[in-house]
């Protein structure tokens, strides 16, 4: 009997193993998505079309001699438009990233996940991997039947086509994506032509593969286990914050009934829980079930419970964007302080990045001092300093530039040439000498400035600081 019970308890220890085992490591069911219309589904349409057109349309434009947005890495040029940006810019790389985040957060703090919902890129991509799915395979209920079905030959030849434009579809996205990085037009030529180096070659079908494994396969997969911004969403979250709900208090007790009954006298609510908003979830979740972080705002619910309330003559709303202040009846305030302080630093940051930008500079000088020796006294008594003069031109043509310094009475600038030429991006250092009388120096160390302006171009200038050393008399 010992031994009996000792083994039921194994057997039943064993069992639990495996129970634990099977809800920490279940299978993905996969998840129909039922196409739903309306107001959100219209705008969420638009928004994916606006999103691909731009991004698939933008590496074929070209201005002023050179593709609109083109990041050319091997020869440091960053094209944006009529502008031209360098290594040495990357400071606004910074602002820009730094814009980007409190955007995010700003949006989300007053509009909750609409960026998950209509903006973000796996958003875009596995709408328009859905919409392929739907025109090859059909209608959920025949993608359903047709997964369950028996292998066949009809069966085998609508999996392959879909696959097929899936792949086509993601190959040409890796290949728009390695066009911001490498002259678009050239590129598509040497693609067809199968001439492409070895790391545009990796770029395109390893972008390639990430669009076609993340939109046709892992789909919802990467919004719950894989993104971040699901985790941190709710330090930005508030009882004020945009959210999609159900309204409890209207809809529940929920049940099935006939549009000819009456929902007051059968003791129901609004609901009458035909699940539809679940089916056309692209997460899978019921939101009936209150606010969950897989809930990525893309209205879809809404649109279908609205479309159903419709049917049953009931009013809209039941499913709608609200705040959790208006489900209890309080009022919501739009304008609050953390709303107040994202707005301010974003617009802040903003204006700031925009003025830089447009006041900025297409020149660069750097001074180095020779630090082999102090100072030099001349032949003719003169106290000498040498500098290497680095110039940057960063615009795109070439100019001609002319080299000045001040500081001290008198100074004397020597240098090899008196019109100095640099192309557009080149790098050019230059030697030069200044020369003081000792009687002129104050101090051991005085601040001296050069001056760089293009010819022509008085507005093209910038200028530079450095430290003159000599003995003080």
């Amino acid at each position: 009997m010992v031994e009996s019970s000792q083994v039921v308890a194994k057997a039943v220890a064993n069992k639990s193993d495996e129970e634990v085992e099977q809800s920490l490591y279940a299978k993905r069911q996969k998840i129909y998505v039922r196409e739903v219309h309306g107001l959100f589904a219209r705008l969420r349409a638009m928004g994916v079309l606006g999103l691909l057109g731009l991004f698939y349309i933008i590496p074929w434009l070209n201005l002023d001699g050179h593709q609109a947005v083109l990041f050319d890495l091997p020869a440091r040029k960053f094209y944006i438009l009529n502008m031209v940006f360098w290594p040495q810019d990357f400071f606004y790389l910074a602002l820009l990233l730094i814009v980007s985040a409190l955007t995010l957060f700003f949006v989300t703090a007053l509009a909750g996940r609409v960026w998950c919902g209509y903006a973000c890129p796996q958003t875009v991509w596995t709408e328009a991997f859905l919409w392929i799915e739907r025109k090859v395979e059909g209608s959920r209920q025949q993608q359903m039947k047709l997964d369950k079905g028996a292998n066949s030959f009809r069966k085998i030849r609508i999996k392959a086509t879909k696959h097929f434009l899936w792949a086509a579809f993601a190959l040409f996205t890796g290949l728009t994506f390695v066009g911001y990085f490498s002259p678009m037009r050239e590129l598509a030529v040497n693609f067809l032509s199968f001439n492409t180096g070895p790391w545009e070659t990796f770029w395109i079908y390893f972008y390639g593969f990430a669009t076609y494994g993340n939109a046709g396969w892992l789909r919802e997969q990467v919004c719950l286990y894989m993104c971040p911004y699901a985790r941190f969403q709710s330090a930005m979250f508030d009882k004020d914050t945009m959210i999609i709900s159900f309204d409890e208090s209207r809809g529940l007790p929920k049940g099935p009934r006939k549009k000819s009954v009456d929902k007051v006298a059968a003791g129901l609510g609004d609901c009458i829980d035909c699940t539809i908003c679940v089916q056309v979830c692209p997460t899978g979740i019921d939101i009936r079930n209150g606010l969950q972080y897989q809930c990525i705002g893309c209205a879809a619910c809404i649109d279908a419970c609205d479309d159903v309330m419709d049917k049953m003559g009931y009013d809209r709303g039941l499913i709608r964007y609200t705040t959790e202040h208006s489900l209890m009846g309080k009022h919501t305030h739009i304008l609050r302080p953390r709303v107040i302080v994202y707005a301010l630093i974003l617009f802040g940051i903003t204006v700031s990045a925009f003025y830089s930008i447009l006041t900025r500079t297409p020149i660069a000088m750097d001074v180095i001092r020779d630090r082999n020796s102090l100072y030099r006294e001349t032949n003719e008594g003169l106290i000498e300093n040498v500098y290497i003069i680095k110039l940057l031109n960063m615009d795109k043509q070439d100019h001609s530039y002319t080299l000045t310094a001040a500081g001290i009475p008198d100074l004397i600038l020597k240098k090899d040439t008196d019109k100095i030429v640099v192309k557009s991006g080149e790098v050019v250092e230059l030697p030069v000498r200044v020369q003081v009388d000792a009687y002129d120096l104050k101090q051991r160390s005085s601040e001296i400035s050069f001056t760089l302006t293009a010819i022509g171009n008085d507005d093209l200038s910038v200028v530079e600081e450095a430290r003159f050393l000599g003995p003080a008399y």
